[in-house]
């Protein structure tokens, strides 16, 4: 008996493993625009995703056929939403930077605009996720998208005002 749980959670092990080889570089990647930290420093989004992955390794003989990646992606975003509205009441918007693309935006429009469209989750799997109405998460995504496209304020930039000066 004591040698089927050793194969079985060897098994168990190498499957998981070749699981985090396969979906890392996609969920940090999502974890990272969550977090709005740059890509070469970004420790919370590490965090977040070592939690989600801890969680999906716990659930892992459990799944009977739900996909892991669902499982982590969901996961990932649940404790993101938590710790966002935990920390800053969902009120916090990081610092904006060119390098960093949805700081503008606050956790909770980050989060649908990443499951969204990075992501590509349907609007109504969005919806029973975060426990909102499938009309709100639509409104909120295109507020964002309105917000990402917006020019910031400020000076032209030189290729824009090049046009505009008289010939």
């Amino acid at each position: 008996m004591r040698e089927k749980q050793v194969y079985s959670s060897a098994r168990r092990a190498r499957e998981f493993e070749a699981f985090v080889a396969g979906a890392a570089g996609r969920l940090l990647h999502a974890a990272t625009l969550l977090t709005a930290e740059p890509p070469d420093g970004n420790p919370r989004a590490r965090r977040l995703l070592t939690l989600a992955f801890a969680h999906t390794y716990a659930s892992w003989d459990r799944l009977r056929g739900e996909d892991p990646y669902d499982l982590t992606r969901r996961q990932l975003a649940v404790r993101f939403a938590r710790g966002a509205w935990h920390r800053y009441g969902g009120r916090f918007r990081a610092p904006a930077s060119a390098e960093i693309p949805l700081a503008p935006l606050p956790p909770q429009e980050r989060l649908i605009v990443v499951l969204r469209l990075f992501e590509g989750v349907a609007e109504e799997q969005v919806a029973a996720l975060l426990g909102l109405p499938a009309e709100r998460v639509r409104t909120i995504c295109a507020r964002a998208v309105t917000t990402l496209l917006r020019p910031p304020p400020g000076r032209a930039p030189a290729a824009v005002r090049a046009k505009a000066a008289p010939s």
